[in-house]
C-alpha cells in the first residue's frame, strides 16, 4: 500500500470516530422527544409512527452504520495503525481548509439557518456552498461558501435568538438573496462545468421534496413552519391542491 492510500485510510479512521460520536449524540438528544406514545391524564398521545423522532433517528442511525461501516473499513486498510503511529494523519494547509470551512458552514447551518430560516431557502444555500466550493478543491471557493453561510447563519442567530419570529422574514431575504448571488457567481464562473450547472435544480428540488414529505407524508414538525417558503406551500397544499382531490 502507497502512502497516500495510507494516508486516506488513516483520515477515514479518524473521520469514522467523529461521526460515530456525533450520531450517538444527536441519537441520545432525539430520545428526548416521545416515540412510542402514552396516556396521559387519561388522554391517549400520538401512535410511534406520527413521532417527531423517526425522521432524526432514521437519520442518525443511518450515520451510525456508516460510520462502522467507515471504521471497519480504516482498521482492516491497516487505518487504525497507522493512525496511532507517529506518521499521524499526514494534513497540509489545504486539508486543514478544507475541513475549517466545513466545520463552519455545518456549524451555521444547523445552529444558526434551521431553526429559525425558511427550511427550503437554508437547505438550498447548503447545498449551492457546499458543491461549488468543494467541488474542485478551490481554496476561494470554499472561504466565499464558508462567509455566505457565515453571514446568514450569524445574522438569523443574532436577530432571532433563542427562536424563529414567524412574523419577520428578514433573515429569510438575507438567506434567499445571499443564495441566489452565490448561485448567480457559480453559474457565471462554472459555465462550462457540468456539475456546477446541475446544482441550482438540485438546491431547488431537493429541500422542496424533502419538506413536503416531512409535512404532508410523515407528518413530522417542520422547522419553522412559518418561513418565507413552506408558508405558501402548506398554503396551497391545503387550501388549492387538496380540495382537488377530495372533490
Amino acid at each position: 500500500m502507497d502512502d497516500e492510500t495510507q494516508t486516506l485510510r488513516t483520515r477515514d479512521f479518524w473521520g469514522a470516530l467523529a461521526l460515530m460520536a456525533l450520531s450517538v449524540f444527536f441519537l441520545w438528544r432525539t430520545m428526548d422527544i416521545p416515540l412510542w406514545g402514552g396516556n396521559r391524564a387519561g388522554v391517549s398521545s400520538a401512535a410511534w409512527y406520527n413521532s417527531a423522532a423517526i425522521v432524526p433517528l432514521g437519520i442518525f442511525l443511518a450515520l451510525f452504520v456508516l460510520s462502522i461501516a467507515l471504521l471497519v473499513i480504516s482498521v482492516r486498510a491497516g487505518g487504525a495503525q497507522q493512525a496511532l503511529s507517529a506518521v499521524g494523519i499526514g494534513w497540509d494547509a489545504d486539508e486543514a481548509l478544507r475541513f475549517t470551512t466545513i466545520g463552519i458552514i455545518l456549524f451555521f447551518y444547523v445552529a444558526g439557518l434551521v431553526p429559525r430560516v425558511d427550511f427550503v431557502l437554508c437547505s438550498g444555500l447548503l447545498i449551492t456552498a457546499l458543491t461549488f466550493g468543494f467541488h474542485g478543491g478551490h481554496r476561494g471557493r470554499m472561504v466565499l461558501s464558508a462567509c455566505a453561510l457565515a453571514l446568514c447563519g450569524g445574522y438569523a442567530f443574532a436577530r432571532h435568538l433563542p427562536q424563529a419570529e414567524w412574523a419577520a422574514h428578514d433573515d429569510d431575504w438575507l438567506t434567499l438573496v445571499v443564495w441566489v448571488i452565490l448561485t448567480g457567481y457559480m453559474l457565471f464562473i462554472g459555465r462550462g462545468d457540468r456539475v456546477l450547472r446541475a446544482v441550482p435544480v438540485i438546491a431547488v428540488v431537493a429541500p422542496v421534496l424533502l419538506v413536503c414529505a416531512m409535512a404532508f407524508g410523515f407528518r413530522q414538525n417542520v422547522p419553522n413552519r412559518g418561513g418565507l417558503v413552506f408558508k405558501q406551500i402548506e398554503y396551497h397544499y391545503y387550501v388549492t391542491l387538496r380540495p382537488l382531490w377530495r372533490s
